[in-house]
């Protein structure tokens, strides 16, 4: 589904050369739930917005679905990314003049499908998370967990082939953050691919497998904190 091999992201000034990622490997196989940790500033927002086709990387390779996509065009990657993409982002990044279904649409938009089939489409997804009553609300009409449910519905329209979460329960309370990740697990056991950015080592061990990232590259958590327990407490050199 997904497989980095050897990727760098190199961010250059007249001076200074920094490494976001540094031969990052990770292959996330078709149906998996990766919870992807790490402490901040360590690569994993970095990772995911390459993961998304939202940033081009500087060296290696990339395979999204079989697809290489090095040497991808803006464009490429944008027909790419709308075909076999959904997003799901921390701070929900629904349109507040837009109600909830005509969010959902947006992205059905760009991919040419006629008015009937998009309204179809979004509904369906609307009812997968238990929203269909809410489809003419606004945003700044619904609480945070329902926002974030819709942002969900909204990555889930196209019916994409990966999903990408950025800390999707990190501006929710305790009780709307597991409702979310159960609808996440829910998802996972349909067949849903799923990678997850946290900081929530609980969220993460929900997850069907967790990968650590610091200083730009996947480690062996386990073996890391042999060597420095600080590490455990998210004291990890940053990078990105």
């Amino acid at each position: 589904m997904l497989k980095m091999n050897q990727l760098n992201k190199v961010y250059r000034t007249e001076m200074v050369e920094t490494y976001a990622l540094r031969n990052f490997d990770l292959e996330v196989k078709a149906g998996e739930f990766v919870a992807v940790t790490g402490p901040s500033g360590s690569g994993k927002t970095t990772f995911l917005t390459i993961a998304g086709l939202l940033e081009a990387f500087s060296s290696g390779r990339y395979e999204l679905d079989g697809v290489d996509v090095s040497g991808m065009g803006d464009d490429e990657r944008s027909r790419l990314r709308n075909q076999k993409i959904g997003f799901i982002f921390q701070a929900f990044n629904l349109i507040p003049d837009l109600n909830v279904i005509d969010n959902i649409e947006v992205p059905l938009r760009y991919r040419g499908l006629s008015g009937a089939d998009r309204r179809r489409q979004a509904a369906d997804a609307l009812a997968r998370v238990g929203l269909s009553a809410r489809a003419r609300h606004y945003p700044n009409e619904l609480s945070g967990g329902q926002q974030q449910r819709v942002a969900i519905a909204r990555a889930l329209a196209s019916s994409p082939k990966l999903l990408l979460a950025d800390e999707p329960t990190g501006n929710l309370d305790s009780q709307m953050a597991r409702s979310v990740m159960a609808l996440l697990e829910e998802l996972h056991r349909e067949g849903a691919t799923i990678v997850m950015v946290t900081h929530d080592p609980q969220l993460a061990a929900r997850a069907q497998r967790n990968v650590h990232v610091i200083d730009g590259q996947v480690v062996d958590i386990a073996a890391e904190l042999r060597l420095d327990p600080a590490l455990l407490r998210g004291q990890g050199t940053e990078t990105a």
